[in-house]
């Protein structure tokens, strides 16, 4: 049996990888010149399932699960080293409020943060700590996905060329082209995020660090070697490459209110792309005929790719049905 995926982001590698080790023939498509060119380059790479039922449904933790032990031991390129969620300045009621909406966490005092960040000692006096997350750098992990495909038989890659130039007609087509897909899922819309790469020698940080604020919240993510990931904004349009000058200066804003030494840092990349979502903002598993859909995925990619590709595996090989993501909306109803 032929599979063709479309897109080379995080769903479609997954995806890729998901049917191939199931035994499928596969072959990935990819307009650009190599995989993991478009949104999924820009994500924060935070496998957070606990974190995002802050402002996410129940769903998102439950699928996002899965992904831990995806990054951590089938692609094992994840670092659990848990999310650390502080306060801005006079805002301990976003802490208050982020805790009733979350779970499997511990709380810290000033003296807990400055134990397990000593570069934080003396900022925060209090925290929440969510011990079992995980956090990963998106660009190493799309690389390190895609050269395992090319290590498996039956796959067979094609970049820079769309779906049209392809001989053969494939048993079944997997489309993961993101917001692309819109000419086909007249629902999906996108939501622009922006995001930063600083350089700093001056701190350290292990984990990912969310500090809270009703109008700004942003996270750092640690890449090593003094490179830290700033993210990200959320904006309803579907502007995808400009960054705006006002982005970066409430990023930095941002950044330096956890961590001073980020007023210095060198800016290193910036960073702008369109993330597809529907309007629950919920991930979709749409199946018409014989082309799966993977979409949705918002703000989650990293988080949701994992356990989408898997049940798409499932219903292209056995038949599977998920009411969980193939019934979540009325108007792209789907039956296996």
């Amino acid at each position: 049996m032929l599979a063709r995926v479309i897109g080379a982001g995080v769903a479609g590698l997954c995806a890729a990888y998901a049917l191939a080790r199931a035994g499928a023939e596969v072959e990935l498509v990819e307009r650009a010149a190599a995989p993991g060119q478009g949104c999924s380059r820009f994500a924060g790479g935070m496998i957070a399932p606990w974190c995002e039922l802050e402002s996410a449904e129940p769903l998102v933790a439950e699928l996002g699960r899965e992904a831990l032990g995806f990054w951590t031991r089938e692609v094992p390129v994840a670092t659990v080293a848990g999310s650390l969620v502080v306060p801005a300045p006079r805002e301990s009621a976003e802490l208050a409020d982020f805790a009733r909406r979350t779970e499997r966490f511990q709380r810290l005092d000033a003296a807990g943060v400055a134990a397990l960040e000593p570069d934080l000692a003396g900022r925060f006096e209090e925290a929440l700590y969510f011990s079992q997350e995980a956090h990963l750098d998106p660009r190493a992990a799309l690389q390190a996905l895609a050269s395992r495909l090319a290590a498996l038989p039956h796959v067979a890659q094609h970049f820079g060329a769309g779906a049209g130039s392809l001989a053969a007609a494939p048993d079944w087509t997997i489309d993961c082209r993101g917001f692309a897909a819109r000419d086909a899922l007249e629902k999906l819309r996108g939501v622009k995020g922006e995001m930063l790469i600083l350089r700093s020698e001056e701190i350290s940080l292990a984990r990912p660090v969310r500090m809270l604020h009703p109008r700004r919240p942003v996270y750092v993510v640690p890449r090593g070697e003094g490179l830290f990931m700033v993210g990200a904004t959320m904006i309803e349009n579907e502007e995808r490459a400009r960054v705006t000058a006002r982005s970066v200066v409430e990023l930095v804003n941002s950044a330096f209110a956890i961590h001073p030494a980020f007023a210095e840092a060198e800016v290193v990349e910036t960073g702008s792309d369109v993330r597809p979502a529907f309007p629950d903002n919920l991930p979709r598993l749409i199946l018409r005929g014989r082309t799966i859909y993977i979409n949705g995925l918002y703000r989650h990619g990293f988080l949701l790719a994992p356990a989408l590709a898997r049940r798409a595996a499932e219903v292209v090989l056995g038949g599977a049905y998920f009411p969980e993501v193939m019934d979540a909306d009325s108007g792209e109803r789907a039956s296996a």
